[in-house]
């Protein structure tokens, strides 16, 4: 098949090597010439583990290609995926629509024979009727019908996620739109379950998913604090929890907070749209509060360990949101290290991947270590903020000897913490 994809984001670039994967014929297009002719030139203008050599392969094969020209990627194909950002206004917090409605007027003007456009990017609630409002009244002819298709991608883990989903949500009314939805999805390996519902439950499901998983983050953060209070391990109480089939044992990992593209949001989205319609999600909101509170409250924990010290140095492994992307939107990491400057600290900052994110955000406010051993020299603190995989392995003697003070906050508990002490370190986790 023929599939056109607007927007070469965190949502596009995946989607669009996955179906080329698969065989299918993909033209990704961007507004934004710098990022089109890096792609056009072979580089990557993300990170995600395992999509450089599938994008390489695929570019070669000619099954994948990119362009600036609407007409390029829409005019032949059989479907139209629309993955651009849908990013919060700074004040509602509601979704902003405006490139998903500029996407739909502009693609409208290229629709040739029978198409099916695809809204994947996250958008509120009867957007898909606008959508296609939108293109009727640049084509009224259009042969088209508009769809619903939520993504689940999970960042640092897309690549994975895209072969192996958990389900495919539809959202059509249309037999002939399924028909195409089926030939889309009849080359996967392991053909994934795909469940058809009304277009306005399809774009529900993606809220009501990411809304859960944030309050199940949030509950796991709150029971680590009673934990530490009245001597349990959060590690042991998770487990015990996620044993119950009913709950599971997903996002039970204590940490510093939620963060993403996704899950804060898409929370502030839902809960603008529910008050607008009159419904009390009072979770979501308590959610909500619960996670930005957080946040400082990491702030002040990281300060402890250094109180009675002038103008602390403090050292931190990570400034993305996540282990495995360079995704620092919403990072509580960002927020973290924020508010340590604004306190008066002076941060050394290393992460594996995300320093040039960090750096257009935080600017010369810190420094950016090359390596993790740069970054603790002289520190008085070590704070451990994103939980990268490669953490663990870092010679902890090594970081002893380079620091002025043993003192480490571990947010992630991602470092042996028996170890440290055992090495003389003074060790803080979370929920113990």
């Amino acid at each position: 098949m023929n599939i056109g994809i607007i927007g070469v984001g965190y949502v596009g670039l995946p989607t669009g090597v996955g179906f080329a994967e698969l065989g299918h014929n993909v033209i990704c297009v961007d507004k934004l010439q710098d990022k089109v002719d890096a792609l056009k030139a072979g580089k990557l203008t993300l990170f995600e583990e395992g999509l450089e050599d599938l994008f390489n392969k695929n570019v070669n094969a000619g099954r994948l290609s990119f362009t600036t020209s609407m007409k390029d990627a829409v005019s032949t194909a059989d479907v139209v995926i629309i993955a651009v950002g849908t990013p919060p206004h700074p004040i509602t917090k509601e979704a902003d629509m405006k490139y998903i409605y500029a996407a739909s007027s502009e693609l409208a003007e290229h629709l040739s024979d029978y198409t099916v456009v695809a809204t994947k990017s996250t958008v509120p609630v009867g957007i898909g009727d606008e959508i296609e409002k939108r293109i009727r009244q640049v084509s009224p002819k259009a042969a088209v019908d508009v769809i619903s298709m939520p993504e689940f991608l999970r960042e640092g883990f897309a690549v994975h996620d895209f072969f192996h989903p958990d389900r495919v949500i539809i959202g059509t009314n249309s037999e002939k739109a399924r028909t195409v939805v089926e030939e889309l999805y009849s080359v996967y390996p392991t053909r994934p379950e795909i469940l058809y519902v009304r277009r306005r439950s399809s774009e529900i499901i993606k809220y009501a998913s990411n809304a859960f998983l944030a309050m199940k983050i949030h509950y796991i953060n709150e029971m680590a604090d009673f934990c530490e209070k009245v001597g349990a391990d959060v590690y042991e109480v998770a487990k015990g929890v996620g044993l119950d089939t009913r709950i599971g044992s997903k996002f039970l990992n204590p940490g510093p907070g939620y963060g993403g593209s996704c899950f804060p949001k898409d929370t502030n989205a839902l809960a603008y749209m529910a008050r607008h319609t009159s419904v009390d999600l009072s979770l979501v909101e308590a959610t909500i509060k619960g996670n930005d509170e957080r946040k400082q409250m990491m702030s002040m924990r990281i300060l402890a360990a250094v109180k009675g010290v002038e103008h602390p140095k403090i050292a931190t492994f990570g400034l993305a949101f996540k282990g495995g992307t360079d995704d620092v939107r919403e990072s509580p990491a960002i927020e973290i290290i924020s508010e340590l400057v604004s306190r008066g600290s002076k941060v050394v900052a290393y992460d594996p991947k995300a320093t040039d994110s960090a750096r257009a955000i935080l600017g010369s406010s810190i420094e950016y270590a090359s390596d993790p051993y740069k970054a603790v020299e002289g520190a008085d603190v070590l704070a451990v903020l994103t939980e990268w995989e490669e953490f663990r392995n870092y010679d902890l003697v090594k970081i002893k000897g380079l620091m002025k003070r043993a003192n480490i906050v571990d947010l992630r508990n991602i470092l042996d913490g028996q170890k440290a002490v055992n090495l003389g370190f003074a060790y803080k986790g979370i929920g113990r």
